[in-house]
């Protein structure tokens, strides 16, 4: 069965209390291993209910402000995204006083940008955080489910072979984009061990390699390559794309992070330029376990297309507008995470309809999938780092009165190497949600509504009841509270969408 797809914000209360933020609050956890392609023995501790005729139907003409009715549609699954790059446009279109484009708000990418509280497992794959507050409105709650993975010390990783793919065209030059790639890159190469090995590959109209696989040990060799980047021509994604793959795909290392890198504004006008046809070329190679990051720069960007490419190239898609970004992304946060914990990791969240008697999803309604292919492991799933945490937001309606569980969450992912599949669960009962959610739920909860509820404003002029001068009276005492520099700039960005709007 195929659910609609679940989206993230609409209605008065849909979002007023929606969070993600680590708790602890579940009454049951579970960390099994099971083989591929098959169940794990252990069941949810709410059935599900079987296909019907209807839910092919639900899934050919899906609808974005869908409220998921629990007697019909009682499993919410999806695949993991850790994608921050709508989150980090959309604050300098903001910040440059302009109002970000409807279609280029994600509100789960907003949430996943700032930090979480989440315990970090062991060994590899998650730990599973359920928690969740009452609203103001009667019957009305917000669950969060919050899947963390550890952290690894960067010296201590395996080897890296890292393409980069930069785009050269002419529009590269505005802004200075060409210059922030370079610099990045720079000094990168200096944070590399020796066991990494780099491939450069520029394109403009069509693509060209500075420099095949080379160890670190000859770094002088490729910081010659990045000061030979220079801007001309137009801009053809799909060559440089496959001319990547290419060199990574000659050089694969069976025993090592094998990764394409695409640094570029996503402005394609020569050869393929449509996401779809393109996503299909990246899905081919991402089953060859080459997995693609789309880092955008530019004050004029091509986000869907970057955030598709990312998607399908079992990658993430990043955005930086500022040398700062650019540098604490290529020096401190990709070298801790070309280690892989999780491939095709997914959620399955499973609802109590005796006390829950709808729900809605923030966010993720191009990662929706169907309830069984949840354990389908050739269903792609999303590929999850060191130190990643995932925050999926729902907006629940309860029963009047009704006790008892509410919701059971559990997350499915393959191992790196061998692929063997496990699973790691947890529970919440409608007794462990915190009484208020502006008096009662932890902060990082709080601070992860008003970074919902900001974004669903900035998409559909609706934030879950909130108005904007509210929203910036929230950020301003949970800056002070968190004493986090994010959410003291996330009041900022409040204010300039006030004046913008």
């Amino acid at each position: 069965m195929r659910f609609r797809s679940l989206v993230a914000g609409v209605g008065l209360v849909a979002l007023l209390g929606l969070a993600a933020c680590g708790g602890g609050g579940g009454s049951e956890s579970s960390s099994q291993s099971a083989p591929a392609g098959t169940a794990a023995p252990r069941q949810p501790a709410v059935p599900e209910r079987q296909a019907d005729a209807g839910d092919a139907e639900a899934s050919a003409s899906p609808r974005q402000d869908d409220e998921q009715d629990t007697t019909t549609a009682q499993i919410s699954t999806f695949a993991l995204d850790v994608d921050t790059a709508s989150y980090g446009y959309a604050r300098r279109t903001l910040q440059e006083g302009r109002w970000p484009a409807p279609g280029e708000i994600r509100p789960e990418e907003w949430v996943n940008a700032f930090r979480q509280d989440y315990a970090q497992p062991s060994g590899d794959g998650f730990t599973v955080h359920v928690d969740g507050a009452k609203l103001p409105r009667r019957d009305e709650a917000v669950l969060r489910v919050g899947l963390q993975t550890r952290a690894s010390d960067s010296s201590q990783r395996r080897p890296a072979n890292l393409t980069f793919v930069v785009d050269v065209s002419g529009s590269m030059a505005d802004d200075g984009r060409l210059d922030l790639v370079k610099s990045a890159l720079l000094k990168l190469l200096d944070q590399l061990a020796p066991g990494d090995q780099v491939s450069i590959v520029a394109f403009s109209e069509s693509a060209e390699v500075l420099a095949s696989m080379t160890p670190l040990t000859a770094r002088e060799e490729l910081r010659a390559a990045v000061t030979r980047l220079t801007v001309s021509g137009g801009t053809n994604v799909e060559a440089g794309v496959l001319a990547g793959y290419q060199e990574a795909s000659k050089a694969f290392r069976p025993a090592a992070t094998n990764r394409v890198i695409l640094l570029s504004d996503g402005l394609a006008n020569q050869g393929d330029t449509v996401w779809q046809s393109l996503s299909a070329k990246v899905r081919e190679q991402a089953a060859k376990q080459l997995t693609l990051l789309t880092v955008g720069v530019g004050r004029d960007y091509g986000d869907e297309l970057m955030e598709r490419l990312a998607d399908t190239g079992d990658g993430m898609a990043v955005y930086v507008s500022t040398e700062e970004e650019a540098t604490r992304l290529f020096t401190t946060q990709l070298p801790a995470t070309l280690d892989l914990r999780a491939r095709d990791a997914k959620a399955q969240v499973v609802f109590n309809p005796s006390v829950v008697e709808s729900y809605r999803l923030v966010g993720y309604e191009n990662r929706a999938l169907a309830a069984e292919e949840f354990r389908d492991d050739s269903r792609d799933g999303g590929e999850i780092g060191p130190g990643h945490s995932v925050t999926a937001l729902y907006a629940l309606k309860l029963k009047p009165g009704a006790d008892g569980q509410l919701a059971q969450a559990t997350v499915r992912w393959q191992d790196p190497d061998t692929r063997a599949a496990s699973e790691s669960s947890e529970s919440l009962g409608s007794g462990d949600l915190a009484d208020g959610i502006w008096s009662q739920a932890p902060v990082r909860l709080q601070v992860d509504v008003v970074v919902a509820a900001f974004a669903m404003y900035l998409r559909d002029r609706e934030a879950f009841g909130l108005d904007l001068p509210t929203l910036r009276e929230h950020a301003a005492r949970l800056a002070s509270t968190s004493e986090d520099p994010m959410v003291s700039e996330l009041t900022t960005l409040i204010e300039r969408a006030q004046s913008v709007g």
